[in-house]
């Protein structure tokens, strides 16, 4: 996920931590604003970085979980992302499959567990 990050961003996270537990996956990033970004911060402009960064990453979502897909061997079914200024924090979650949160009707049959290299 860092090295996505800084190929897309330009600049990656400072500080991270991942959890895989079950079928979950969490992933909190600390760091990373752009000069841009950090400009807009300053100049109050808070929710438009915001909105930039979910724009971004609804965008990354497939890149997203082909990472995590790769480094789990299992497919995602669920991808969640969240973002705050003080302190901040992304935070990006995934639902692998098979879990029992989801009915089996209700997951694509057709989809591959993750896209080729």
């Amino acid at each position: 996920m860092v090295a996505l990050l800084k190929e897309f961003y330009g600049r990656g996270p400072t500080r991270t931590k991942s959890y895989y537990e079950d079928d979950l996956v969490v992933c909190v990033l600390r760091g990373g604003f752009s000069r841009v970004e950090q400009t807009l911060l300053e100049g109050g402009r808070g929710p438009a970085v915001i909105q930039q960064r979910m724009e971004f990453q609804e965008l990354m979502r497939g890149r997203f979980e082909a990472v995590i897909s790769r480094a789990t061997g299992r497919r995602v079914i669920g991808f969640m992302s969240g973002n705050q200024q003080h302190p901040d924090m992304m935070c990006e979650v995934f639902i692998l499959a098979p879990t029992n949160l989801v009915d089996g009707h209700e997951i694509e049959a057709s989809e591959p567990p993750f896209p080729p290299a």
